[in-house]
This record gives structure tokens, C-alpha cells and sequence, in this order.
């Protein structure tokens, strides 16, 4: 039942988002124009975050226009960032120095969610996914590289590194969602759901406690940007699609993974990491103490240690 009632309220998410669509303004995330100004404008602010050097680049892909931040030494060892749900590349402010200290760093928003990526085409199945992202991995000539992901960005990246001839190298997952297992905590999930349904800043807070064990350290300025993106962007219904991977699946995956969860993760639980122990073939998994689901952000430190010892 609680699987069954989580699609419910997804459908209705779906439902009650985009029936609100001004029929001059065509794009696939945002509602109006000066909403989605609004956010790239905020998107901006936060990427400031970042405090590193950088820059900024749309790619033309077959199914819209891609943007990609890169940073980091151009000739240390690639490395791409997939974020998590309506997060955006800007997501990084907190892990992206260590990160980028010998790595080059690309960091690709996703075209089915807000951010600066462009979608033109209808919502992209699993098998366009893969064909969006080896687009976008040709176009910069990516080969033995590392991936980053959080979240659904963790589903993403599994999905990438069980296709047949992947040039990918290791991979870490930030409490990717349902790629082990279905959510973990389906009710306390919901907050998230109906902030989507009818979006204020206090159901915006109650979902940041909720995925946050240390809400206060998340930057204004990016809470900001990440209240915008809940506000105003139209939800799809891509997240029904994302189904935990077979044993099978997860058995033709021979790069070296790390799994990192939070004690207090309302998406993954220990189950997670016993599949993933049981099944990767070169899985390395680890809980982080007093942390949620935005780990990455929670214990930035302890988080950024075990990733650059792991990719070392």
C-alpha cells in the first residue's frame, strides 16, 4: 500500500503542476517566462557558491541543449557530476573544491528538471537517457572517466555504467534513489510532494528537515534557488519510471563503486548497502553518521574525504 499510495500522490503532483501551463510560453520545467527568469537567476547567485574558478557551456544534444559547468585542471582526470532531484549542478557548492583540486570537473544539469539545460523534445525514456548523456560524453572526447551523482543522479549513473561497452571508470552514489531499493520512508517522504502540490516557504522547511539532518548549514542563497525550483517548475513523470535495478543488472557492473548513505536517510537504509555488497562486484558502502539524504551537504567533510580517497 504505501508504494501504491506514494504513486498516487506523484500522479497528482503531475496533475495539479502542469495544468497551470500558460500556453505562450513552451517549455518543458518552467510555467511562465518571468519564472523561470526568476530561478536562472537565482541559479546564478548560487553558483558563486562554488568560489573556484569555472565556466559555463550549452552543448546541442538530440533532444535539446545541455549545460555543462567545468572546472578544475584541464589535464587532471575527468570527472562528471550528476546532481540530485531539481538540485541543479549548483548543488556542489559544498564538495566541489576538493573535487576539482585534481579533477576536471563536468557537471551537467539534467535536461527533465530545473536548471539551465534546455529539453525539446517529450519527457526521455531510459534508453534516450543513455543516448543524452554518451551525446554529451562524446562531445568532450570523456574516456576512463569518474562519475559523482546524488540521489536520482545516483540512478542516472547506474543506468550509464550497466550499458555494454560504458567508458566510465568509478563511480561514487550519494544515497541514490531507487536504485537499490524502493524509497525507504515512504510517509516521511511526502512533505516533498505536497510542497510541489501547493508550494510554500514553511512545507519548503518541513521538506528540508526532512531530507536534512542540519538544515541550518545549507546556504541561503542556494535554499533560495532550490525553493524556486519546487515552486516553480512542472513536475513529469519521469520518477515512475525509476525502478530499483535487477541482481542481474547490478551483477554486469564491474567498476569500482562506493555507496554512501546517511543514519538518517528517508530514501535509502541499510538494505540498500547490504544489496549493494551483495550484488556490485566491487562495492565499497559506508553509513555517515548524523546525516539525512542530503549527506552531501550534512557532513560535507566526512563526505568529501571518503569520495577523494575513493577516486584517488
Amino acid at each position: 500500500m504505501p508504494k501504491i499510495y506514494f504513486r498516487i500522490l506523484i500522479l497528482l503532483v503531475i496533475t495539479g503542476c502542469s495544468s497551470t501551463k500558460n500556453a505562450k510560453f513552451d517549455d518543458y520545467i518552467f510555467k511562465t517566462k518571468s519564472e523561470k527568469q526568476a530561478y536562472i537567476s537565482s541559479y546564478d547567485k548560487a553558483l558563486k557558491l562554488w568560489d573556484i574558478p569555472y565556466s559555463e557551456e550549452n552543448i546541442k544534444t538530440s533532444y535539446g541543449t545541455a549545460h555543462v559547468i567545468m572546472a578544475g585542471p584541464k589535464n587532471g582526470k575527468d570527472l562528471v557530476l550528476l546532481h540530485g532531484m531539481d538540485a541543479s549542478s549548483t548543488m556542489w557548492y559544498p564538495n566541489i573544491k576538493p573535487l576539482a583540486k585534481n579533477h576536471r570537473i563536468y557537471a551537467i544539469d539534467f535536461m527533465m528538471e530545473p536548471g539551465k539545460s534546455t529539453l525539446t523534445s517529450k519527457s526521455l525514456s531510459s534508453e534516450e537517457i543513455v543516448i543524452l548523456y554518451n551525446e554529451i560524453f562524446d562531445h568532450y572526447k570523456l574516456k576512463k572517466f569518474d562519475i559523482v551523482a546524488a540521489s536520482r543522479g545516483g540512478w542516472i549513473a547506474t543506468l550509464l555504467t550497466t550499458q555494454k561497452g560504458n567508458k566510465i571508470d568509478k563511480i561514487v552514489l550519494l544515497s541514490p534513489a531507487q536504485t537499490f531499493k524502493f524509497i525507504d520512508k515512504v510517509g516521511k517522504t511526502t512533505s516533498a510532494l505536497m510542497l510541489k502540490l501547493f508550494p510554500s516557504e514553511k512545507k519548503f522547511g518541513k521538506t528540508l528537515n526532512t531530507f536534512s539532518t542540519h538544515p541550518e548549514k545549507i546556504s541561503p542563497v542556494y535554499k533560495r534557488q532550490f525553493y524556486l525550483a519546487n515552486k516553480y517548475a512542472k513536475s513529469n513523470s519521469s520518477m515512475l519510471k525509476m525502478h530499483p535495478f535487477s541482481d542481474e543488472e547490478l551483477k554486469s557492473i564491474t567498476n569500482p563503486v562506493l555507496v554512501l548513505i546517511g543514519d538518517h536517510d528517508v530514501i535509502n537504509s541499510e538494505e540498500s548497502l547490504e544489496r549493494a555488497d551483495k550484488y556490485l562486484i566491487k562495492s565499497k558502502t559506508q553509513i555517515i553518521k548524523d546525516a539525512g539524504h542530503f549527506l552531501s551537504i550534512d557532513q560535507s567533510k566526512i563526505v568529501n574525504d571518503a569520495m577523494i580517497k575513493f577516486l584517488e
